[in-house]
């Protein structure tokens, strides 16, 4: 490891060849501001395209100024951070930014939360000397996403997420000069590209140029409508984050504080996700231990290994990219349409609710959520399972315009019967946390015998691929596991080219999980900020008497009462579904 000296704003710094100035300024807390650099180096992202030149800094002896997070530190270098030069130039770029930038920062959707805004601020910009014509382009709405492009200032943030990090690809800067934009291939509107509407370029969009579609003034209306019975579930991963809008460290669970939040909201019935997520492994489990056991008993034709199906991001990336694969994938539903799915039948008969008089909102860490509620196959008689999806900001944002108290709530507990939970639902929101639930009922319904260590370290961690080997009682059951759709592909091309060895894997398109969703307070690259959200969730699971889903008694009354087993035909009629090509379904739109 080879160390290079240099000097910044007359301080001596050490640091290794390769560093850019940008973070040897930072190893000695000096702070170079930039629009358009972002680092997420346990995801092995770094996005340094040096493009805003926001950035900028002095080098001795250099005729120009250097963009900090672009320009590698030499041995005797000399920089200067914030000299009038420099400040000046920032002031000149910043300005010719906005200068191309709408002025509807009052109704924007991002005000308060803008890196422009804050910008402006911080460099003190007040008026704007540029004066001309503005970039104006068609804005694309998609039952996720927001495209505004005449917001785009050209950081490339989203391309670097959806080229690099989740390779979907369908991002890239178009057009040159005046007219380039980042959008999709022969600027087609999302839903008509491969986009899986995961959200990782809304949440790294430093503006209001991607946005996730709005819900809560429907839902303002829908819960001041006296004919209509208001029915919300809450995502694990959301109570890890909420927090953070109101100023609490991240990692602070605020599960009791979110429910009296809801309910003073006006939701007729507040109820847990989780509840959806154990009866997804009783039905998930179920299949996995069906294939196995076929497997195990010489089927060279079952369908393994079983692919978890409960996330919607990456349920769009394989139907778009391995149509032919549609068989290996778990046919159980996610636990926000099985919630949705049970609410709309057993437990609007239990209430004598019609099922139109009946509107199901999911609070949810996912911006693909959204777009999963209006999937046909999700819905009877033109009535949705899951009406439609908000996101934890949006949660926030209703919250403080609701001129609630957040951090003085008291705890107040989920209402039944769906939202008794267990510790294996919760840790759904972490990466690994699908299979590892799985595990902890597989091994018990498979071998007859109690499983007294429930924590399966082996299947937890941050790394982007993992593997692991559960001993199912002398039986060794192989798991991969993913995070992020361009690692989730290394896996499925393993398994295409029939070199997989495992018997499940389980994958999430976002990085760490629902945790790191993209409808999810914003971690600004901040990693540490994913892992407290993680241990969070697992000091949660701890905390719950009750640790495997099978034993969820209310799952069990679930059954006994309306479902029959796990597997049934109203089990699948209700809580299963299949899956399309959705390159069939892009020729036929376009």
């Amino acid at each position: 490891m080879e160390l290079i000296k240099l000097t910044i704003d007359n301080r001596t710094v050490e640091v290794e060849k390769g560093t850019t100035v940008y973070h040897a300024a930072k190893k000695l807390d000096i702070t170079i501001p930039t629009l358009c650099y972002m680092n997420l180096k346990d995801l092995n992202i770094e996005h340094k395209p040096g493009g805003c030149r926001i950035c900028v800094v002095e080098v001795e002896g250099r005729r120009n100024l250097a963009p900090a997070c672009a320009t590698e530190c030499m041995e005797g270098m000399v920089v200067k951070t914030h000299s009038v030069r420099v400040l000046n130039a920032r002031r000149t770029v910043l300005e010719l930014i906005i200068s191309d930038h709408p002025f509807d920062c009052l109704v924007c959707a991002k005000s308060g939360k803008c890196d422009l805004q804050d910008m402006a601020v911080k460099l003190g910009v007040r008026d704007i000397p540029f004066k001309g014509e503005k970039s104006t382009y068609k804005p694309d709405f998609s039952p996720s996403i927001i495209r505004d492009m005449d917001k785009c200032i050209m950081c490339r943030r989203c391309e670097t997420m959806c080229n690099d990090f989740q390779t979907v690809g369908v991002l890239s800067g178009i057009h040159r000069g005046f007219e380039a934009v980042v959008a999709p291939a022969f600027e087609r509107d999302l839903d008509h590209s491969e986009c899986t509407y995961c959200g990782q370029c809304v949440a790294v969009c430093p503006t209001a140029a991607l946005t996730e579609v709005d819900h809560t003034n429907q839902l303002i209306n829908d819960l001041s409508n006296p004919d209509k019975t208001v029915v919300v579930q809450t995502a694990p991963a959301v109570r890890a984050a909420l927090g953070e809008e109101f100023g609490m460290e991240p990692g602070t669970l605020v599960t009791g504080k979110m429910v009296a939040a809801l309910r003073q909201l006006g939701f007729h019935f507040v109820f847990d996700t989780d509840f959806a997520a154990d009866l997804t492994i009783m039905e998930e489990g179920t299949e996995l231990l069906e294939r196995l056991t076929k497997h195990l008993n010489g089927d060279k034709d079952v369908k393994l290994p079983i692919l978890t199906s409960c996330c919607p991001g990456w349920v769009n990336f394989f139907e778009y990219y391995y149509p032919d694969m549609m068989d290996i994938p778990s046919t159980a539903r996610s636990p926000q349409q099985m919630f949705g799915a049970i609410a709309k039948t057993y437990f609007a008969e239990k209430q004598k609710i019609n099922r139109k008089d009946m509107v199901v909102v999911s609070i949810m860490p996912c911006v693909a959520k959204k777009y999963e509620c209006t999937r046909e196959e999700f819905a009877t008689d033109g009535s949705p399972d899951v009406d439609y999806s908000i996101s934890t900001r949006e949660l926030a944002n209703l919250i403080k315009q609701a001129n609630i108290d957040f951090n003085t709530l008291p705890d107040e507990d989920f209402d039944k019967p769906l939202g008794e939970s267990t510790g294996a639902a919760v840790i759904f929101a972490n990466t690994g946390g699908v299979i590892e639930a799985a595990a902890r009922t597989a091994y018990e319904i498979h071998t007859g015998k109690t499983l007294d260590k429930v924590d399966f370290e082996a299947l937890r961690g941050f790394e982007a691929i993992r593997s692991a080997t559960v001993d199912f009682n002398g039986v060794d059951i192989k798991i991969g596991i993913a995070h992020g759709l361009g690692n989730a592909r290394k896996l499925l091309d393993d398994v295409k080219a029939g070199k997989s060895e495992f018997h499940a894997i389980e994958i999430m398109a976002c990085p760490g999980g629902c945790i790191g969703g993209g409808g999810q307070p914003l971690h600004h690259g901040d990693s540490s900020i994913l892992k407290a959200r993680a241990k969070a969730i697992y000091e949660e699971d701890k905390g719950k008497k009750l640790r495997k889903s099978h034993e969820n008694p209310d799952i069990i009354k679930l059954y006994e009462e309306f479902l029959g087993k796990p597997g049934s035909d109203l089990a699948h009629k209700l809580l299963h579904t299949h899956y399309f090509s959705r390159k069939d379904k892009q020729v036929l739109l376009d």
